[in-house]
């Protein structure tokens, strides 16, 4: 009996676009001439027709698989492949042991491996030694950062190859080969187009299957304004794993932007994460961080305001607290900076570590026995209330350590500061409205 489930066979069989589509080429692969392009780094290694094992990290529909496939025939290996998310080491065992008979035969093998990061660490350990004994040549492709999510054993094998998202050029010409595949125009007008591109977010597969959920919608003769457009197909939901390289990314963008003092960019990139559904209340966590290690005393109202934001939040709940978080993120972008307290702090933990358990120096201890002022805890201390103008000077280090400087307090104008900041963005604003 026929497998219910497995793919029509012959070219009468329904395919999706983007699989009709599939570059036969290298040459014809878009958006990674970095990799492929003259100079590019697989470029220069198929011009001695072999390969070291890859690791390809990137985006969704970049092109990874296609580019896999493509190498294997360009080197002459013969191509398996295997998903993380099916496949045990029962099932590698299997695979390496083909991959040992073909190689008997005289011909290696190419295994490309998708989604490779959600192997555990043991399943990672099993490639080691086929991959160092020339059975395979490993491809392994993941959407996660392999500095985080792979074995150094493995990364130590292996070739790094960053993809990039597909850029609205590269998109474009998907659109154009699916328009000359189906013998027919996409029923959009320019602005639609347009809007449809930056729905695929860079996915190259992504921009396929709209096209033909276009396709499929529009009735004879029908053109698709930017609106009806997304109608149609509706929003394509942001990218962005809250648990992964996207979340670092993004609360690392509005950090920097903050820090920056970029009221703009803070807000862009907090929407951002807000669309992407990240929780209001770890960015009002992240807001009070920014305050404390990036204003400080620059501006103690800082902290103020982004402990009043998180508050706020708590009290109005989704949406309407999020405009209190907003306003946290301008405030905090136009707010003078200082990292003093934040290096002071760093500093002082070093030498807490650095000089062990040291004894406060005896003239700051209280001495509430006869044997301790003997001893002559107490002796020789200065009260600083009576001493002119409320400071003795005297040292309160351990004697071994002598006098240390943590905290150097910034010497300018704050207020100046801010207001040559907010004359900036409002001068550049207006430069903006003019161009």
């Amino acid at each position: 009996m026929g497998d219910l489930f497995a793919a029509p066979e012959g070219p009468s069989g329904p395919r999706p676009l983007a699989d009709r589509l599939r570059p036969r080429r290298l040459e014809d692969v878009v958006g990674q001439d970095h990799l492929l392009g003259p100079d590019g780094t697989l470029s220069r290694m198929l011009r001695t027709r072999t390969l070291g094992s890859l690791i390809f990290w990137g985006p969704p529909g970049t092109g990874k698989t296609t580019i896999a496939r493509l190498l294997a025939d360009a080197t002459d290996l013969g191509f398996e492949q295997v998903s993380a998310i099916f496949t045990g080491v029962a099932d590698l065992k299997k695979v390496f042991e083909t991959a040992r008979v073909r190689r008997l035969a005289g011909r290696g093998t190419l295994l490309f491996v998708d989604e490779i990061h959600r192997f555990n660490r043991a399943q990672q350990d099993s490639f080691l030694p086929v991959m160092e004994d020339g059975t395979i040549t490993l491809v392994g492709a993941t959407t996660e950062n392999p500095s985080f999510e792979l074995n150094a054993a493995l990364l130590s094998r292996s070739h790094v190859m960053t993809f990039r998202s597909l850029d609205a050029e590269a998109i474009g010409k998907l659109l154009d080969r699916a328009e000359s595949e189906e013998g027919r125009p996409l029923p959009l007008d320019a602005e639609a187009r347009a809007v449809l591109i930056r729905m695929a977010d860079g996915d190259g597969r992504s921009s396929l299957t709209l096209a033909e959920d276009v396709w499929r919608a529009a009735q004879p003769g029908e053109v698709f304004d930017a609106a009806r457009l997304q109608d149609i197909v509706q929003r394509r939901a942001p990218i962005y794993d809250k648990g992964q390289d996207g979340h670092y990314n993004l609360i690392s963008a509005l950090h920097k932007s903050v820090r920056g003092s970029d009221p703009d960019a803070a807000l862009y990139w907090f929407c951002r994460m807000l669309d992407g559904g990240e929780g209001p209340i770890y960015l009002a966590r992240r807001l009070i961080r920014m305050a404390v290690e990036d204003i400080g005393l620059a501006d103690p109202q800082a902290l103020v305001q982004a402990n009043a934001a998180r508050d706020a939040y708590q009290m109005l709940g989704s949406p309407e607290g999020e405009l209190a978080l907003a306003q946290c993120v301008v405030y905090l972008a136009t707010a003078p900076k200082s990292n003093g307290v934040y290096v002071a702090y760093k500093a002082a933990v070093r030498a807490a570590k650095a000089n062990g358990s040291l004894l406060p120096p005896k003239h700051i201890l209280n001495a509430p026995t006869k044997l301790m002022k003997a001893e002559g805890y107490g002796e020789g201390y200065a009260y600083d209330h009576d001493a002119p103008d409320g400071f003795s000077g005297q040292d309160y280090f351990p004697e071994s350590m002598g006098r240390q400087t943590f905290y150097d307090p910034p010497e300018r104008g704050f207020e100046r500061e801010i207001r040559k900041r907010l004359d900036y963005w409002s001068r550049l604003r207006r430069e903006r409205r003019r161009d």
